[in-house]
C-alpha cells in the first residue's frame, strides 16, 4: 500500500497553491498579450486618423454654413450689450433684438451708401491721373518684357529650326465662362449675407433658451462644467471683439492723421479702412497699404509713397506685437505658436474668413480642453 502510494504521481497544485507555468508557455502568453494590446492601439490610432480626416472634410464642405453661423455669433455678441440695455428699460427681449437688428441694418446701409459715394467720387477723379498711371504701368511692363526676352534668349536652343516642337494653342476662357464662375460665388455670398440678420435675431432673442438647451444635452454630472465652459467661451468672445475694436480704432486714428498730413484725398475713411484692415493677421500689412496708395495717385511723390508704406508697416508691427498681445492675446490666453498654427490651418480650410475666425475658434477649443480631463494636456499646450 505504501509502495502504491509512493508510485502514484502527486497533483501539480492543491487548492490554494499557485500554478507554475513553464517558462516557454509564459513567454508565449506574454507575447500574445503584447500583440493584442498593440493591435488595439493601432486600431485606436487608425480610428482617430479617420475621424480627424472626416472632421476636416466636413469643415471644408460645410464652409459656407459654418462661416455664416460663426459670423452671426460674433455679430450677436457685439450687439448683445444693446439688447441688454433695452431690457433694463423694460423692453421685451424679442422686441429689443428686433430693434437692434434693424439698427444694424440701418447703420450698415448708411455706411455702404457713404463708402459707395466716396468710391464713385474717387473713380471719377482717376482720369485726371491716367497719364501718370499709364507711365508707371508702361515702365513696369517694359522692364518685364525685357526680362522675358532675355530669358527666352538664354533658354532658346542653338538648332531651333531643326527640332521644332509643335505647340498647341488653347483658347482662353470666354467672358461668359468667367461671369458664370463668379456668379456662383456672388450668389453664395448674397445667400450668406441674407441669412445673417435672421440668425443674429434668433441668437439674441433665444440666447438664454439656447444656453439652457445646450447644457441639457450633457449628462447631469457634467452640466455644471458645460455651463461654466459656455460662460468662459462667451466671455472670451466678448473680450476678443472689444480688443480688436480698440486696436482697429487706434490704427484708424493714427493712419487718418498720417494720411491727412500727406494730403491724401478722403483721408478720414481711407484711414478707417486701412486701420481696421491692418488688424487682419499676415494679409493686413499688404491690404492696408493699397487704399492710401490708390487714393494718393497724383498727390504723393516718391518720398510720400515710401512714407505711407513705412507708416503702415510700423503701425502694423506695433499693433500686432504690442497692442494685440496685451489687448487680445491676454484675453484669449493662447501662445504665439498655437495662434500661428491656427491661422495657417483655418486659412487653408476657409480662406480669408479663416484668418478672421481662427483666433476665437482656437481659444474656444482651449477652453473646452481645459474643462475635459482627458484633453487638459492639449489645453496646456495651447495656453501661454
Amino acid at each position: 500500500m505504501d509502495r502504491a502510494a509512493q508510485e502514484s504521481p502527486e497533483p501539480a497544485a492543491q487548492n490554494g497553491d499557485t500554478v507554475v507555468l513553464p517558462a516557454e508557455t509564459a513567454a508565449a502568453m506574454e507575447e500574445e498579450h503584447e500583440i493584442l494590446h498593440a493591435s488595439i492601439r493601432a486600431a485606436s490610432v487608425g480610428q482617430l486618423v479617420v475621424a480627424t480626416v472626416a472632421v476636416i472634410g466636413l469643415f471644408y464642405l460645410a464652409k459656407i454654413v459654418l462661416v455664416t453661423v460663426l459670423t452671426a455669433v460674433l455679430i450677436a455678441f457685439m450687439l448683445e450689450p444693446i439688447v441688454n440695455g433695452l431690457g433694463r428699460l423694460k423692453v421685451p427681449r424679442p422686441v429689443g433684438a428686433l430693434i437692434t437688428v434693424l439698427l444694424l441694418l440701418s447703420v450698415s446701409g448708411a455706411l455702404t451708401y457713404f463708402f459707395y459715394n466716396r468710391v464713385v467720387a474717387f473713380s471719377n477723379e482717376l482720369p485726371k491721373y491716367s497719364e501718370e498711371v499709364r507711365g508707371v504701368i508702361s515702365k513696369v511692363t517694359s522692364k518685364t518684357r525685357k526680362i522675358e526676352e532675355n530669358t527666352s534668349k538664354l533658354l532658346q536652343p542653338a538648332d531651333k529650326g531643326k527640332n521644332a516642337v509643335p505647340v498647341q494653342v488653347q483658347q482662353a476662357p470666354g467672358v461668359l465662362h468667367l461671369i458664370a464662375g463668379g456668379a456662383g460665388m456672388v450668389g453664395n455670398l448674397l445667400l450668406s449675407l441674407g441669412f445673417i440678420p435672421f440668425l443674429v435675431y434668433f441668437m439674441l432673442s433665444w440666447q438664454e433658451h439656447a444656453r439652457r438647451a445646450t447644457v441639457q444635452l450633457f449628462p447631469k454630472e457634467h452640466r455644471i462644467t458645460a455651463h461654466r465652459t459656455l460662460g468662459r467661451i462667451s466671455s472670451m468672445i466678448r473680450s476678443f471683439i472689444i480688443g480688436n475694436l480698440v486696436v482697429g480704432l487706434v490704427n484708424s486714428t493714427v493712419s487718418a492723421i498720417v494720411f491727412w498730413q500727406l494730403g491724401i484725398s478722403y483721408w478720414y475713411f481711407i484711414g478707417i479702412i486701412s486701420g481696421f484692415v491692418s488688424v487682419i493677421p499676415y494679409l493686413g500689412i499688404v491690404l492696408a497699404v493699397v487704399p492710401p496708395l490708390a487714393s494718393g495717385i497724383g498727390v504723393l511723390d516718391r518720398s510720400g509713397v515710401l512714407l505711407v508704406i513705412a507708416a503702415v508697416f510700423v503701425l502694423h508691427l506695433v499693433s500686432m506685437n504690442v497692442l494685440y498681445p496685451k489687448l487680445v492675446g491676454r484675453r484669449v490666453q493662447l501662445n504665439p505658436l498655437a495662434v500661428s498654427l491656427g491661422l495657417l490651418f483655418w486659412s487653408w480650410i476657409w480662406g480669408a474668413m479663416g484668418l478672421l475666425l481662427a483666433v476665437p475658434i482656437v481659444a474656444a477649443t482651449k477652453i473646452i480642453c481645459d474643462h475635459v480631463d482627458s484633453l487638459r494636456p492639449v489645453g496646456v499646450w495651447l495656453g501661454e
